[in-house]
């Protein structure tokens, strides 16, 4: 990263600076008849840049491949600088350049965030294959055990592998059985020295103390001064689950470190945000793709009888029900000819979903496939009924079988697409796909929607669980 980091804010200065000026060498006036030379002023900025960057905890090991935060704090950091540029040469009446700034701030970002971003594929890569993990050993009860392998298991790209389970109260078990198979219990001590015996047979690099395990404070401290001792990292993983970094602030009382825990609420500055962003970019895609949509319709006219836009009663936010636009990629008759397929449902829970649905027309399974049919929603969102990314549209039928979880879905606004749609589509279990839209109700923000809006483009390309 240190390198990359380096090619990417050199590539941006030096580009600024050829863009602005060109080949000649052009200097900035710095009081005093004294004047210093813009190729003076890169080798400065590139420098100050990387070193900021550094600073920032741009490059700390635990971020780098899983989760936003290290894109976060690359934008944080290069703001910052270039803020500081910005108050250095007011206060001090630099005329430095603005088209310079102007050119190496966007470039240097963009630059920086592909650079990283191709590190953090090939990382992956490498984890999903087995390399570069670390050997985590598990500890407290059975339950809370098999629910952090299950969670560690399902994101191998955040660098972990649980490879055994220490669990001080329960001597009886020798293994805890886990959606994969076997996980070893090596150890049932409540002391340091069980714990670092356990370490040491599963040759772990991690200890992840879970909500379960039952430690003395003082002996927790205690570990946690060997576990330094040999380089040897500590994870605390308390019960709280499907909860995002930024709703998560930690403050020492007493010298106890407190969680506190928050939850977004989609209102005021925020909802307006969203708001705008949908109905500005809603209003660019259906101006763009305004004559690819009449085609597509004329094709569904052409393919089959009946209209070739359909008309479907959904539930939005606070279960009003709208009307929502799809094009028609099933016979006319397909509402009437359910409930004779109904024994052949391999939907999730309250979902009904076929693979190989006889009802789908053939440009019907060409327009699904690439999720074409779900252009027409563009108009839902003009209107404000959807939004561009939220928890996927449930039908009345669905709604009624809710629970009060359930239920927390309606909080927002549905979305063409979101979490269910880039993490699997009709593939997810029902469990599994609640689970999605609730994180994304109770852990709302813009650059997460940004997040799945990119995600979103993979995920028709690659038409998984896409029928």
């Amino acid at each position: 990263m240190l390198i990359i980091d380096l090619l990417c804010i050199t590539w941006a200065t030096v580009g600024a600076q050829i863009a602005r000026f060109g080949s000649n060498d052009q200097s900035l006036d710095i009081g005093g008849n004294q004047r210093a030379p813009y190729t003076l002023i890169s080798v400065l900025l590139i420098v100050t840049w990387w070193i900021v960057l550094g600073a920032g905890g741009t490059r700390e090991e635990r971020l780098l491949g899983y989760g936003p935060e290290e894109y976060r704090r690359v934008i944080t950091s290069t703001l910052w600088l270039f803020g500081a540029v910005a108050i250095v040469s007011y206060v001090f009446q630099l005329d430095t350049a603005r088209g310079y700034v102007a050119i190496a701030l966007p470039l240097g970002i963009i630059s920086l965030l592909a650079g990283r971003w191709i590190v953090r594929a090939t990382l992956v890569a490498s984890r999903h294959q087995g390399q570069g993990l670390q050997r985590v050993l598990l500890i407290g009860g059975p339950h809370t055990t098999r629910h952090l392998h299950r969670q560690l298991s399902m994101h191998p790209e955040a660098g972990y592998l649980p490879v055994a389970a220490h669990m001080p109260e329960h001597s009886a078990l020798e293994s805890i059985e886990t959606e994969s198979g076997f996980l070893p219990v090596v150890g049932h001590g409540k002391g340091v020295d069980e714990v670092l015996e356990a370490i040491d047979a599963c040759d772990a690099t991690a200890v992840a103390i879970t909500a379960g395990a039952a430690f003395d404070p003082m002996v927790l401290r205690q570990l946690g001064w060997q576990l330094a001792a040999r380089n040897i990292g500590m994870i605390m993983a308390p019960a709280l689950t499907d909860v995002a970094g930024p709703r998560i602030r930690t403050q020492p009382v007493a010298g106890l470190p407190l969680i506190h825990v928050t939850t977004p609420r989609l209102e005021g500055s925020k909802r307006f945000i969203k708001r705008s962003f949908d109905i500005l970019t809603s209003a660019v895609l259906l101006l763009l793709l305004a004559v690819p949509m009449v085609l597509v319709a004329l094709l569904v006219r052409i393919d089959s009888k009946g209209p070739a836009i359909f008309r479907q009663k959904r539930v939005g936010r606070a279960g009003i029900p709208f009307e929502m636009y799809k094009f028609r990629s099933m016979v006319l008759d397909a509402e009437a000819r359910l409930e004779a397929l109904q024994l052949h449902n391999e939907g999730a829970g309250l979902l009904f979903k076929m693979k190989e649905d006889p009802r789908i027309t053939r440009l019907g399974k060409v327009i699904r496939k690439h999720s074409i049919d779900e252009l027409p929603q563009l108009l839902n969102v003009l209107r404000g009924e959807m939004s561009l990314v939220g928890p996927r549209p449930p039908l009345p039928t669905e709604v009624v079988g809710y629970d009060d979880f359930a239920h927390r879905r309606l909080l927002v606004k549905p979305g063409i697409t979101g979490l269910w749609q880039v993490s699997g589509r009709s593939n997810l279990s029902w469990e599994d796909a609640l689970r999605l839209d609730l994180y994304y109700v109770e852990n709302w923000s813009l650059t997460q929607d940004l997040l799945i809006l990119a995600r979103t483009i993979r995920a028709v390309t690659n038409r998984v669980g896409a029928y």
